[in-house]
């Protein structure tokens, strides 16, 4: 596990590195051999059991939890469905003139944001509780922590926009169900690049079906940047023994300052 996340640590250094070493073409033959030679896996909903639930009665998600890594959303497999990407005509160019190389964000530590962290393939700690639930992220130890208490969002004036977003969540019987709006629109959905802008909202949900599995699904609406909702559904794991380790980005700075790794130029990415 460690030298995994060793791995994917020198895969951060430079977005573009990221895509060569492990990109679509890498998880299709993951994928490949999941199937033992028979083309590609297809995703199957994990099987509904008895599961466990905390003093209050709501399903019990915490531990760690590891998800399906989705440098392409367009790619699915056995623990996830591929999405469609209906580009409007602002986010096809934002798309095709996208060029990793020339200065990714994630080459310079700044945050993944919401939907590249679920995308991400380090491990992520849940710890419930009865009105909050918090996301610890390993990935370079970024955290969200979500209201279960039915607050509303602020008015949309009083939003700051950031990485993350601001998250409300809720239950509906056993699923809790996160809605989150309010981006900054200077994040990336996916390693490969898929563009989203700042009227991006999120809708997850988690199931948890049985001890270890939850039935995750992920619809992302953002109008200027696509015709049609962008959806997922995925299986997460909880691993009874994992641990988050302590993940540091800082030491790219000092390819960032050296030239090695170019600065987002987020001025004509917002255009």
């Amino acid at each position: 596990m460690k030298s995994l996340r060793m791995y994917s640590a020198m895969l951060a250094a430079t977005a573009a590195f990221a895509l060569m070493a492990v990109g679509p073409s890498s998880l299709a033959g993951q994928e490949k051999a999941k199937g033992k030679g028979k083309g590609p896996a297809t995703y199957q909903k994990p099987a509904k059991g008895t599961i466990p639930r905390t003093a209050d009665g709501q399903p019990d998600l915490n531990g760690v939890w590891m998800r399906p890594y989705t440098p392409d959303m367009t790619k699915g497999g056995a623990s996830a469905t591929a999405s469609t990407l209906n580009f409007t005509d602002w986010g096809k160019g934002k798309w095709d003139n996208y060029h990793a190389e020339d200065g990714d964000y994630a080459g310079a530590c700044l945050p993944f944001g919401l939907v590249r962290s679920i995308n991400a393939p380090h491990p992520m700690q849940i710890v419930q509780s009865k009105n909050f639930i918090a996301f610890l992220h390993e990935q370079n130890t970024w955290f969200t922590k979500v209201p279960t208490d039915g607050r509303p969002f602020p008015p949309e004036k009083e939003m700051d926009p950031t990485w993350f977003g601001t998250s409300r969540a809720k239950w509906e019987g056993d699923t809790l169900v996160i809605e989150t709006r309010g981006f900054n629109g200077k994040t990336r959905l996916d390693t490969i690049g898929h563009p989203h802008s700042e009227k991006m909202t999120v809708k997850e949900t988690w199931t948890l079906m049985n001890p270890t599995q939850v039935y995750y699904t992920i619809e992302i609406n953002d109008p200027r940047t696509y015709k049609t909702p962008i959806t997922s559904e995925r299986t997460f794991t909880r691993d009874p023994d994992g641990e988050v380790f302590e993940y540091s980005c800082e030491e790219n700075n000092k390819s960032l300052f050296e030239g090695r790794i170019k600065p987002p130029n987020f001025e004509e990415w917002l255009k």
